[in-house]
């Protein structure tokens, strides 16, 4: 299983260079992504296509943090430690079942292709988002 979770994460992170270095996503990237992941990449997509993507960026620190609106919530999801806060993550990625949740696969396209809403914020209120952000993920439980 958890050769499998490396392997998507593989495919993932090699496409997400792919599509940003071209600036879109071809039907061969597509296809590679809808084999791998199934119904996670059209999950994903929809994210994308919806603008659920949400980067943060508190000034003047320059702090940022990326924020996917799922079905139920706002997930946080940390890109560079392939982390996001949603209970799938919890129970499928942590377990090795899969290498990715659908809200950290949304994520890595929007920033390929810059597909994503830019929230600018002051520091000052860093600190009560990630209260906010926290309080519902222990409401998820």
């Amino acid at each position: 299983m958890a050769g499998l979770a490396l392997e998507e994460r593989r495919v993932l992170e090699g496409i997400a260079d792919e599509v940003r270095s071209e600036g879109r996503l071809s039907r061969p990237h597509w296809e590679r992504l809808r084999d791998a992941f199934g119904e996670r990449f059209d999950r994903a997509w929809r994210l994308v296509e919806e603008g659920r993507v949400k980067r943060y960026v508190f000034q003047p620190s320059g702090r940022v943090m990326w924020i996917v609106v799922g079905q139920t919530g706002e997930y946080m999801v940390l890109p560079e430690a392939g982390y996001c806060s949603c209970n799938d993550f919890f129970f499928r990625v942590v377990d090795g079942e899969e290498g990715v949740c659908y809200h950290l696969l949304g994520q890595r396209l929007a920033e390929a292709l810059g597909s994503y809403e830019e929230v600018a914020e002051e520091d000052e209120f860093y600190e009560p988002l990630m209260e906010e952000w926290k309080q519902q993920m222990l409401e998820e439980d």
